[in-house]
């Protein structure tokens, strides 16, 4: 068996980190269309950190950095809603 990494090998893992990382954005769908807190997105937990993987064996900068994002996208939603209440005013 060849153990050699070949383009192919690596465009395999790419496509698994890109499918984890829609699949993230995949989860957060139902909460964003029917503005309700399903809690479908809790899976950005397990899938995106799996995809960061796949991003590092297929060397795959654009892999590695969106699933991250993904992965902290709660608390990015987090800080972005808040940050819009602080400037508009109101309550969160």
């Amino acid at each position: 068996m060849d153990t050699k990494k070949t383009p192919r090998n690596m465009n395999i893992w790419f496509i698994l980190s890109l499918i984890c990382f829609l699949l993230g954005i995949l989860v957060w769908l139902p909460n964003i269309i029917f503005n309700y807190g399903y809690s479908y997105w809790l899976l950005t937990f397990i899938i995106n950190p799996i995809g960061i993987v796949f991003g590092i064996i297929g060397k795959s900068k654009f892999g590695i950095i969106s699933n991250a994002i993904m992965t902290f996208s709660f608390v990015i939603f987090m800080f972005i809603g808040y940050l819009i209440v602080a400037i508009f005013g109101g309550k969160p």
